[in-house]
């Protein structure tokens, strides 16, 4: 177990669980009994985890998870809506923590898992879509079900998830509001891979040493380029000559001369 660095920042905040071994950060919402529902607490240390994260030149790969097994997490937390967000100018304040942190979260340059396990509703679908990739379990369900409180997703927390799964899936699930099952959410593309429900944990971590082993500044600027080219704005001259600086890095001297000598190339991210 490793620490993480800035991590006195984060260290009372026992809603939010921070694990680092061999080079992967697992970073679990850890309120099982309210099937890991988020509140103002959590979103704040959320975006200070995953800012510490992403200084951190070490880690190869964060995996996000909730505790108990039965949800990723059911969203916001509805029981502190009359006291944070009651109305207009209440949501909007709610906000100057809640979208920063899920700016924090796509902003981290190291590649995101997200390890579903039961529900994966609300606020949790919105976090699960600023991951990079997600691997679910075969009882695992999926949805925004905001129409029944007379909620709106505002366009910032939309937008990623319009970008990724596209108009015509979410305009399926906030209109009709049913909840997908498994294989719908991958039908969908909005889960990468679905298991047992007993395999999930191993599958999420198996990728996770995956990611881990490869290059970190090859899974960095891919990350990178993948996101840049979902905005419409053309590349600039700058953008496409970055395509061809992993040439000059120490990684790549290390990677094809370990494959011509048919060995294992150990990647220092340099």
């Amino acid at each position: 177990m490793g620490d993480v660095k800035g991590s006195s920042e984060i260290s009372g905040t026992e809603d939010l669980l921070v694990h680092v071994e061999d080079r992967i950060a697992t970073v679990t919402i850890n309120r099982a009994a309210k099937h890991n529902a988020m509140n103002l607490e959590v979103f704040g240390a959320l975006g200070k985890v995953f800012t510490a994260l992403d200084a951190d030149p070490e880690l190869r790969c964060v995996v996000i998870r909730g505790a108990g097994g039965k949800a990723f997490s059911a969203g916001a937390d509805i029981s502190e809506f009359e006291s944070v967000r009651k109305d207009k100018a209440a949501a909007k304040k709610y906000a100057e923590t809640s979208l920063p942190s899920s700016d924090a979260v796509v902003k981290c340059r190291h590649p995101v898992i997200a390890l579903i396990e039961g529900l994966c509703v609300g606020g949790g679908f919105g976090l699960a879509a600023l991951c990079d990739l997600r691997i679910c379990g075969e009882s695992s369900r999926f949805g925004v079900p905001v129409k029944r409180l007379g909620l709106v997703e505002s366009m910032e927390e939309l937008e990623f998830q319009v970008k990724k799964y596209g108009a015509n899936a979410m305009l399926q699930i906030l209109l009709v509001g049913d909840l997908l099952n498994a294989q719908d959410a991958l039908r969908y593309g909005i889960v990468n891979k679905v298991v047992p429900d007993d395999q999930v944990e191993a599958a999420a971590f198996e990728w996770a040493a995956k990611v881990a082993e490869g290059a970190p500044l090859t899974a960095r600027w891919h990350k990178q380029f993948v996101y840049r080219l979902m905005e419409p704005a053309p590349l600039s001259e700058a953008e496409k000559d970055m395509g061809y600086d992993a040439f000059d890095t120490e990684d790549f001297q290390r990677g094809y001369k370990a494959f011509l000598a048919k060995g294992k190339p150990s990647f220092v991210g340099r």
